[in-house]
């Protein structure tokens, strides 16, 4: 990986490269001048780098973090979907699959039996301490050249970027104002 850090490509595949140095780097550089487009590149090669580290663990990114969220403790199904801002219809299918796993169980709530309560097993547990050592390693390979403090700067930085979508992305200069 340490290869592929600032070239902007996933680790290697079995597709044949047939891109030129003098491509991607044309590319890069048109790219680089605006910050969504570098954060979307930077975005996929980090993508597919935890892809192919959670592989070993057999779940998807999506199912590390509803493990990761339940590794605090149990939450109603309704309350894990907010904080994970995921439709119902998604979540029930993330929680089934790693229910026929064995890494969650659903259970209804004995004081009110339309809500479930969904908590990690044993497994599960088990499941986000080897993901999360493997991910742990993706970071360390991507931040490399990175300071702690660094780290921290961009961690803060990232949370402020607005990715939910409000309104048209094609406002008017003249409705500006």
């Amino acid at each position: 990986m340490a290869s592929e850090r600032s070239g902007g490509t996933a680790p290697a595949s079995s597709a044949p490269d047939t891109t030129s140095p003098c491509d991607e780097a044309a590319a890069s550089a048109l790219s680089d001048s605006r910050l969504a487009l570098l954060l979307a590149r930077h975005g996929g090669v980090t993508d597919a780098w935890i892809r192919e580290a959670l592989t070993a663990s057999g779940v998807t990114p999506r199912h590390a973090v509803v493990l990761m969220q339940l590794n605090g403790g149990q939450l109603g199904q309704r309350e894990l979907g907010t904080l994970l801002c995921v439709d119902p219809s998604i979540l029930v299918t993330l929680l089934n699959a790693l229910e026929d796993r064995n890494l969650v169980r659903r259970q209804r709530d004995p004081a009110d039996r339309r809500r479930h309560i969904v908590e990690i097993t044993e497994a599960g547990t088990a499941a986000v301490a080897e993901f999360d050592a493997a991910i742990g390693r993706v970071e360390d390979e991507l931040f490399a050249d990175f300071t702690p403090r660094e780290r921290d700067t961009l961690r803060l930085l990232l949370a402020r970027v607005r990715t939910t979508h409000v309104g048209p992305c094609d406002i008017s200069p003249a409705a500006d104002g």
